[in-house]
């Protein structure tokens, strides 16, 4: 039994064996070796737009704590708590009888502090004539004149208390300080309040434009600087446009301004605190949420995105692609990466215009060899194959099918 399965294993390897040398034989016959298949991209200058992704938090563009002038009883609460108020808005009431009186008792002063001025005018004057006449003395008139300067003092004395019982009894009217949505109320109608005290009636938030809190490495904003300065980035002007991402991974549809940098680096974290502000009408944005901001700082033009698929590194650590020549050879290149840009890498050294870059079967091939090639695109959001247009396809070096069309393998997979 041993001896008959030997032999029927030793039968199945020699019809192996000579399958593979007809295969063989029948490869040479059709032209020589047979060439690995390969999926490339052709690659050309773009202007690209470069990004920041920083982490940030939303705060309100205003924040207004409310807090009494003066002292009483809250007699009423005008607003809904989580509501909306508009700027002047009455929110609370206090009980203004005794600012009333007040304001009465400084009224009447005045009244009575008026009515000293006309006598003490009258007095005045006629001790001016008697004087020129010799019959009265000096002192009677200059008392005279005091006397008048005395009572038209009483009266501005008068119109300032008047003034201040005025601004007092307002007060007993708790207004919105800023248009926004006012919190809960810390007190009820009843409770006793005093000026100034160091709880806040309620707050008030304004919503709508808001603010996002971002921060900067001082890193970055170096090595974007010295891209300006040596011509590889154009700056997009004053006017920087940022995009934010919540915290559901949902883009927010409205697009926002750069408002302000700081002007000093954090020194235990080396960052700074950049600002955004952002049209909120619908509230989406609440303060302290989380997001990602992606600010547009300026535009690189004339430069190449190679698939981040298509690029690994030699022993070295240096990044490296390989690219079909004109003649349907692979060749290798050391690329210059500056940073990644979706799922493509940002190269300004090591590609010219028109150059294919394999994109997949990289790890079948090897430096000077023959491939047959299927030209292919890349999606930049998802990273997946596509066909390419035939616009794009080569002339020479790639692959086709019986019928003479072009074929592409097509494929999301990675190397």
């Amino acid at each position: 039994m041993k001896r008959y399965l030997m032999r029927a294993v030793a039968s199945g390897f020699a019809v192996t064996l000579l399958a593979g040398c007809n295969e063989q034989q029948a490869a040479q016959n059709r032209g020589g070796t047979v060439k690995p298949e390969i999926s490339a991209m052709s690659l050309h200058p773009q202007s690209v737009a470069i990004t920041a992704d920083l982490p940030g938090r939303v705060s309100a563009n205003l924040v207004a704590e409310v807090r009494p002038q003066v002292g009483g009883i809250i007699r009423s609460r005008n607003f809904k708590e989580g509501s909306e108020v508009r700027e002047g808005d009455v929110l609370y009431e206090i009980d203004p009888a005794p600012y009333q009186a007040s304001y009465d008792s400084a009224a009447a002063a005045l009244q009575k502090a008026e009515g000293a001025v006309p006598n003490a005018q009258a007095r005045l004057d006629r001790y001016k004539g008697l004087s020129a006449q010799n019959a009265v003395s000096q002192q009677n008139a200059d008392d005279a004149q005091s006397t008048l300067v005395q009572a038209r003092a009483d009266v501005a004395s008068a119109k300032a208390a008047l003034e201040t019982a005025r601004i007092n009894l307002d007060y007993t009217k708790i207004r919105a300080p800023i248009s926004g949505r006012v919190d809960a109320s810390t007190v009820t109608v009843g409770a006793l309040v005093t000026a100034e005290q160091t709880t806040a009636l309620t707050t008030i938030r304004q919503l709508d434009p808001i603010n996002v809190d971002v921060t900067q490495s001082s890193t970055n904003l170096l090595k974007f600087r010295r891209a300006a300065e040596e011509g590889r980035l154009k700056t997009s002007g004053d006017n920087v446009a940022v995009r934010l991402m919540l915290e559901d991974g949902s883009q927010y549809k409205e697009t926002g301004s750069l408002a302000f940098a700081e002007a000093a680096v954090a020194k235990t974290v080396g960052t700074l605190n950049v600002r955004a502000v952002f049209p909120n009408p619908d509230r989406t944005l609440l303060p302290g949420m989380y997001v990602r901001a992606t600010l547009q700082e300026g535009i690189a033009e004339n430069s190449f995105l190679v698939p981040q698929r298509a690029v690994t590194r030699n022993t070295k650590g240096e990044p490296i692609a390989m690219f079909v020549t004109a003649d349907g050879k692979v060749q290798q290149r050391v690329l210059k990466v500056e940073r990644s840009i979706g799922n493509s890498w940002l190269v300004n050294q090591g590609v010219t215009d028109g150059d294919r870059v394999i994109v997949e079967g990289v790890q079948r091939v090897r430096d000077g060899q023959d491939v047959n090639v299927a030209l292919v695109t890349v999606d930049d959001a998802s990273g997946n194959l596509e066909q390419a247009s035939a616009a794009d396809a080569p002339q020479s070096g790639q692959r086709s099918k019986a019928d003479g069309t072009d074929e592409a393998a097509v494929t999301g997979s990675t190397n």
